[in-house]
């Protein structure tokens, strides 16, 4: 019985060697001109080295050709950004804080971001460990929607990739992304680079077993590719495999190449936590000698590689010149590009990257000028008529949360619009914040405008550092990327309280650079703010007080489909002499209340935005009455009350005829009985008495 022929060995994906031994020479030069010239010369402040991940990265991105790839990775990926084009002169100006580069010297030279006008992009990475995960997924999605909804064939094929170490596996983001990815089949590749370590914490307190690819074998939706990083041949095959089956439309895949950390976690790391045993074995698994052994045996002779090692070493050399000549930017310009900004001309200084008006889409004319139409309306009708419009002229706006497709939302703002637009464009998402926000982080960068919702004010806790990375994202890029997105969210009480989802805590939006923060009191204001926020180009805190969605003294005609207002510009609900009385969201009705109540001749202001906010209005008002009332729903320390009366105080102590006064919280969560919440809530009496006291004061 003759033996069965062995099968034919599997042609080799095409790999450009001689590359790849280039790319993976200057990093190792890159690390090494780091370590022993510009970090002790001070000249570098961290560094993280990529010796033993570098030839995998290498070897997927150049993978990466697509023109509308992105990959997105972590402070360890610089190899990969070297792939995708990426010039030396930028990676060691930006490890030194230099003009240029990623972030003109404002985040860390490791903290990488590359808008690539030649092929796939670099998303911008984030400080924290897994928060590279949902924006990844969101691109991924809009890539899908390019293609599936926008019909744009210049997204067949591409794809979203995203790194991260095997302690990352562990985080909230990596789950909700895989969630993401494999319920709606997304074109996405997870690379998991495992040298074992999370700083120096094992793998085995990371990973259960230490493998997360094994763990993953039977995740449904999901292709899972495990091998060794150190060898070029199984790792040019398991990379070029797992890359076509992304593009290939199949859905996600996972690939997870075991690869050694021959470095501490960053420059400073001695590893005492490893025995010299340990070390000596991991260095033993270096993929660069295998390289060398792979190429110089049927490629190239010693002498070449040699070469090859030589020039590496003198671009390295020549490039840390460069950019060592390049300036400090001006300290006075890193307060640029916190928001969006436009020129002396008033034209738009647009980011690289990101949002609707790099798309090319057209926004529609709009008007500050009300011009009313039928009945009056809630705020749940108002908003839910601009969400329907904005939808309707223009196909990039995505709705998207928790429950608002069939269901329409938890308070019925989003009631029939799936069945209107179409699950595409509106639809449910898993019970993930984090997943919300970091996808409308992708989505956002890729040129749509996504509308997430969360549901009440208390759940957008777990997407806080997605919250505050989008909100960066400008400013840390130095107007390479911005994210511009609408987040809806319910705040406040209704009926009754209680810790979850009656809070409001605006002022932790208000404290996150990037963010506007708009707080309408009613239907009208709600359609004007709405829609400057969905035709902007920054990322915006909508917040809808839940006492406020169904209230009779919210309610207004709908102002029309091209009404929008600017952000910063308070509306004056009362004139008067007596006493200038600021507020906003639902306090705004109390304080009209209470006035009227007293007979003062009271100034109300609504600022109806709290980033920006109108103090020019705030200041002008009280140099005229002498007197301020700040009143919010918010607990009084550091409240945004706070800020209000500092910059009054500042500005305009002299005017002042009494104290400047607060009313607010006290500092307890909103309690759940109506008896006990009110008691806490500024009501209309005491602010009643409040007015009175300072009048006559």
């Amino acid at each position: 019985m003759s033996a069965r022929p062995k099968p034919a060995p599997r042609p080799l994906p095409r790999t450009d060697w001689q590359r790849v031994a280039e790319l993976v020479l200057c990093s190792r030069a890159l690390d090494e001109i780091e370590e022993q010239a510009l970090i002790p010369a001070r000249k570098i402040f961290y560094q993280f080295s990529a010796r033993g991940h570098d030839m995998a990265q290498v070897l997927l991105g150049l993978q990466l050709t697509h023109p509308k790839d992105a990959v997105c990775g972590y402070y360890r990926s610089r190899p990969i950004l070297l792939a995708l084009g990426v010039t030396l002169e930028d990676a060691l100006g930006s490890a030194m804080g230099r003009a240029g580069g990623y972030s003109d010297g404002r985040d860390i030279g490791a903290v990488f971001n590359y808008p690539n006008p030649d092929g796939a992009s670099a998303l911008p990475m984030c400080g924290g460990v897994g928060a590279q995960y949902t924006p990844t997924a969101g691109y991924a999605q809009a890539i899908e929607y390019h293609k599936n909804v926008l019909g744009e064939r210049a997204y067949d094929g591409a794809i979203g990739v995203v790194l991260g170490g095997d302690a990352s596996v562990a985080t909230n983001g990596f789950w909700s992304a895989l969630t993401i990815a494999t319920t709606l089949k997304l074109p996405m590749l997870f690379y998991v680079e495992d040298n074992g370590y999370g700083i120096s914490t094992p793998g085995w307190l990371q990973t259960p077993g230490a493998n997360i690819a094994r763990n993953l074998a039977s995740f449904s939706g999901l292709r899972v590719f495990d091998g060794d990083g150190t060898e070029p041949t199984q790792a040019a095959e398991l990379i070029a495999d797992a890359v076509s089956h992304a593009r290939a439309g199949k859905g996600p895949a996972l690939l997870r190449l075991v690869v050694p950390r021959l470095q501490g976690h960053s420059f400073q790391d001695t590893q005492a936590y490893k025995n010299e045993a340990e070390k000596a074995s991991e260095w033993a698994r270096d993929p660069l000698p295998k390289l060398k052994a792979h190429l110089v045996s049927t490629m190239m002779s010693e002498g070449e590689w040699d070469a090859l090692a030589a020039k590496a070493k003198q671009q390295v050399e020549r490039a840390a010149k460069i950019a060592e000549q390049r300036p400090v930017s001006a300290p006075e310009s890193v307060t640029r590009f916190v928001f969006s900004e436009t020129d002396s001309s008033g034209a738009p200084v647009l980011q690289t990257e990101g949002g609707l008006w790099n798309s090319g889409h057209a926004a529609p004319t709009t008007s500050a000028a009300a011009r009313p139409e039928g009945a009056r309306i809630n705020m749940i009708t108002a908003i839910r008529r601009t969400l329907d419009h904005e939808l309707a002229v223009n196909p990039r706006v995505l709705v998207f949360g928790e429950d608002v497709g069939p269901k329409g939302g938890v308070h019925g703002v989003t009631l029939g619009l799936q069945e209107k637009h179409g699950p595409e464009r509106v639809f449910d998402t898993s019970l993930s914040e984090e997943g919300i926000i970091g996808r409308a982080v992708g989505m956002a960068i890729a040129g749509l405008m996504p509308v997430p919702e969360i549901q009440f004010r208390k759940y957008a806790d777990p997407a806080c550092e997605q919250i505050n990375d989008c909100g960066t994202m400008r400013w840390r890029t130095a107007n390479r990327f911005a994210a511009p997105m609408v987040v809806r969210m319910p705040v406040g009480f209704f009926k009754c309280g209680d810790p979850w989802h009656s809070m409001t805590n605006e002022v932790q939006f208000v404290h996150a650079p990037g963010w506007r923060v708009a707080c309408p009191s009613n239907a009208e204001d709600a359609v004007g703010l709405l829609r400057t926020a969905l035709r902007g180009n920054d990322p915006v805190m909508f917040l809808e007080h839940r006492n406020m969605l169904d209230a009779a003294s919210a309610r207004r005609p709908y102002p029309g489909d091209d009404f929008a207002l600017p952000f910063g510009v308070a509306r004056r609900v009362r004139e008067g002499n007596d006493i200038t009385i600021v507020a906003w969201g639902a306090m705004v009705e109390r304080c009209e209340a209470a006035a009227e109540q007293t007979g003062a001749s009271a100034d109300i202001l609504d600022l109806r935005t709290l980033a920006p906010w109108d103090r020019e209005a705030v200041l002008a008002s009280v140099r005229r009455t002498h007197r301020c009332l700040i009143v919010h729903e918010d607990i009084g320390t550091a409240g945004f009350g706070a800020e209000i009366a500092a910059v009054i105080a500042d500005e305009a102590f002299l005017d002042l005829d009494a104290p400047i006064a607060r009313l607010a919280m006290p500092d307890i969560p909103s309690p759940h009985h109506p008896e006990l919440m009110e008691w806490a809530l500024p009501s209309v009496e005491r602010i009643a008495a409040r007015i009175s006291e300072l009048v006559a004061f």
